[in-house]
């Protein structure tokens, strides 16, 4: 079992050999596995890895299985394990690289991967390549036939390939021939189609809106046996440790799919000179607020989403709410609450972006309807009312097959019986009830009920994704640290006790779970999170420093909507550079190219002034202008003076923070996970910001404020592995004047005890004390057990007793 993972990107220009090289130095840092994100095959040039197109061979572009194993020798040689992201839910079927998608357009149904892919065959699938109607296209001569290959096959735009029927191979158009050309795309077992007829017409599922990734049918024992059968043997001759399961939520049935992975792996004889199992398996899961991973899935528990939610919500002061709250209804004059814009997306992203899929959802629920004597008589148009408004206010991706049910499932059922009930047409609150009853209800020999059920789920999970994360996260800014990856943009903070009451049930039930506070997804880096929840204890603070950066630039004059200009100011003090000055030209020009694509990616998600389907790139041009201007024109120093002179007011402050929110990452139940790079300041942005190359040269000779503590932490861990290892965690009490400022707990274990006590919520002390920590007066006698507190956090944030 993992001690210590450490994430890594792999791409053509950080393969494996790159890895490799840095082997020496993750051990010294106290690693005890790399953690790699996928391995196979994937779209040639992708930075990521998630567009996998063959999933039984390891990706060439990495170096091959050569290069794999010559990393996991070096890892052997130290120690160390690998752990590897796979991607059972899509495949990428872009630019013509997938064969088995290519194979399925060649031969239709007469394919052997025509059952792999979720594909609706009572029609042929469509392809939304073009960019306008295929009429227009054909009349154009953007489609062709290059007749260069061993078969001849369409190419549309000049760089889409699209396999030709092995039957009109001998028979094909001349070149010109539109009419011939049109006849002979009517006999493919395809259609080509407008990109922009996707949302309403798509016969076959894909990952959320991107069409260029499809469905996979891992839930059928062919398809998991092929798309598995590579992971099973790099797992038997112990060249992988464990698997992270990507995105498990978007499995027609996620508790089955892991069992059987569990079972498989568990039944696999590994080499006798590796280590031996069990395999360490966790999952993708966005948890909801209140929602809890089902125990019967038997995984070491999630990617760590959950727990980054977590630490957040507690490094942010609850006193700064309410002022936080009405700053940003001033400044940006929207004044919908969370909730309510959230159900706004919500409305919207159903209407606009899953028609295709809402459609064929409703139809299955009234075909459901029909077969059953409670529901005979009720209409296609209730059906799709009753599941509109169910996935206005659903607060979970989904539900799940009842023997994986959680035990906060009535109760999150009971809550999605009240929120719907408003927006229920009069008359039709039980369809809506007999819906959720049918979500939750057993379904073993009733194919009828498991497909239409398996339609929600597969549509309630990416409404959510989209609606909260990717459009409602960039509306609502009150505060950023709090919109984040699986986050509650509701709830602005927790206390220690429910931190607490977290981490035990943690303990209990997932004692290996993932635990992390940066990742390849994150909207904002865990010290940009960390700075901006400086923010919440000094509230008023902040409003003098923002009204006056607003003023400087210009404000409403600007011509950037006041919404728009409240997220820059806090992106601009968030994401602010360590160590970058104000004269520094070429690092603020840098900085500028970044805050833009970042910028243009928040105007289109919002989809408020600008989106990815219909740029407003006048707009967005005005917005970039305006941040490149502030960042690099002469005019505008006295802006970036003020707001480096802030940034390193709360330098201390945001120290304090940061060094809580790593020391708890290290410390509470579970293993932790170190994103690539962030054993230093991470001030990264959204993707692709976020996976921007490591310096490890410049890490390797330590010396850095957050890079000691790290290797501290880790080699307490290794020097104490049963205890961390183990469940225990008690809450210790603090009392006196100060005790909400104190969050403690010990661990036990091989005989061991550790103590734990971190300062919370002490920014604005900090900065009064122009960067000390809080003298005596101000915690006055607040003890932890007989420790004084202002004696255990004299110099830093984080005491640690034996």
């Amino acid at each position: 079992m993992p001690r210590a993972t450490y994430r890594l990107q792999l791409h053509r220009d950080f393969p494996f050999s790159a890895a490799e090289a840095i082997v020496p130095y993750l051990h010294d840092l106290g690693i005890s596995h790399v953690y790699a994100s996928p391995i196979t095959t994937a779209v040639a040039g992708s930075m990521h890895g998630y567009d996998v197109t063959d999933p039984t061979q390891v990706n060439p572009e990495l170096g091959g299985e050569e290069g794999l194993r010559s990393l996991v020798a070096a890892l052997r040689a130290h120690g160390m394990g690998l752990i590897i992201d796979i991607v059972p839910n899509h495949m990428g079927i872009a630019g013509g690289e997938n064969p088995w998608w290519q194979d399925v357009l060649r031969h239709g149904q007469g394919s052997h991967y025509a059952r792999f892919f979720d594909i609706d065959w009572s029609g042929k699938p469509l392809l939304p390549i073009l960019g306008a109607r295929l009429e227009d296209v054909l009349a154009d001569g953007q489609i062709t036939i290059a007749r260069d290959g061993e078969d001849a096959e369409l190419v549309v735009y000049g760089e889409h390939r699209v396999p030709i029927r092995p039957e009109d191979q001998a028979d094909l158009p001349a070149d010109g021939d539109v009419a011939g050309l049109r006849a002979l795309l009517d006999r493919q077992h395809y259609l080509l189609g407008w990109w922009r007829t996707a949302d309403d017409e798509l016969n076959w599922r894909r990952f959320f809106t991107v069409s260029e990734l499809a469905g996979l049918r891992v839930e059928d024992p062919q398809v998991f046996d092929e798309t598995h059968a590579l992971y099973f043997r790099l797992y038997a001759e112990g060249l992988v440790d464990g698997l992270r399961v990507d995105h498990v939520d978007g499995l027609s049935d996620p508790g089955t799919y892991c069992r059987t992975l569990r079972a498989r792996l568990d039944a696999i004889e590994r080499s006798a000179d590796v280590p031996g199992g069990p395999a360490y398996l966790v999952v993708e899961k966005i948890l909801g607020a209140g929602e809890r991973l089902p125990t019967t899935w038997q995984v070491d528990g999630t990617s760590g989403y959950d727990f980054m939610e977590e630490v957040s919500a507690v490094l942010h002061d609850p006193a700064g709410e309410a002022p936080l709250t009405q700053l940003w209804h001033e400044f940006s004059g929207r004044d919908l609450t969370w909730h309510q814009e959230e159900l706004l997306a919500r409305q919207q992203l159903l209407s606009w972006s899953f028609d295709s899929q809402f459609r064929a959802c409703a139809e299955l629920f009234a075909e459901l309807a029909a077969s059953r004597p409670e529901s005979r008589g009720w209409t296609l148009g209730m059906m799709r009312r009753a599941i509109e408004r169910l996935l206005w206010v659903f607060p979970v991706y989904r539900t799940y097959r009842p023997r994986d049910n959680p035990p906060t499932q009535d109760a999150m059922l009971d809550r999605v019986r009240a929120a719907v009930i408003p927006y229920a047409p009069p008359g039709e609150s039980g369809v809506v009830e007999q819906i959720l009853d049918w979500l939750v209800e057993p379904s073993e020999g009733d194919p009828l009920l498991q497909a239409a059920r398996r339609r929600f789920w597969q549509l309630s999970a990416p409404i959510a994704a989209k609606a909260v994360e990717d459009t409602g996260f960039y509306r609502y800014c009150r505060l950023l640290s709090r919109t984040d990856v699986g986050f509650d943009a509701g709830r602005f903070g927790q206390s220690a006790a429910e931190f607490h009451a977290g981490n035990a049930e943690r303990a209990e039930h997932f004692p290996a779970a993932m635990l992390a506070t940066a990742t390849h997804d994150h909207k904002r880096g865990e010290d940009v999170r960390a700075r901006l929840a400086v923010l919440s204890s000094v509230p008023e603070l902040w409003r003098q420093e923002v009204t006056g950066w607003d003023w400087l630039a210009g404000g409403e004059g600007t011509g950037m909507h006041a919404a728009d200009r409240y997220a820059l100011w806090q992106t601009l003090f968030g994401a602010w550079p360590a160590g970058l000055a104000a004269d520094d030209a070429a690092g603020k020009a840098d900085f500028a190219e970044r805050v833009n694509a970042w910028q243009q990616k928040a105007l289109r998600e919002a989809k408020l002034r600008s989106s990815w389907e219909a740029p407003d790139e006048a707009y967005e041009q005005l917005c970039a202008d305006l941040v490149t201007a502030l960042l690099t024109e002469e005019r505008h120093a006295p802006l970036v003076g003020a707001i480096v002179t802030f940034v390193e007011k709360v330098e201390p402050a945001f120290r304090a923070t940061a060094l809580v929110q790593l020391g708890l990452r290290l410390t509470v139940p579970g293993m932790p996970d170190t994103y690539q790079g962030t054993e230093q300041e991470d001030f990264s942005l959204v993707d692709p910001d976020n996976r921007r190359p490591v310096d490890y040269a410049a890490r390797a000779g330590g010396g850095h404020w957050k890079g000691d503590v790290l290797r501290r932490l880790l080699a307490l861990r290794r020097d104490h592995a049963a205890l961390f290892a183990g469940r225990s965690y008690v809450p210790v009490e603090a009392t006196g004047p100060r005790a909400d400022n104190v969050l403690a707990f010990r661990r036990e274990g091989d005989g061991e005890t550790l103590t734990f006590a971190f300062a919370l919520h002490c920014s604005a002390a900090i900065i009064e004390s122009d960067g000390a920590m809080p003298d005596r007066d101000w915690w006055g006698d607040t003890k932890l057990g007989d420790v004084l507190a202002a004696d255990a956090f004299a110099t830093a944030p984080i005491h640690l007793s034996a």
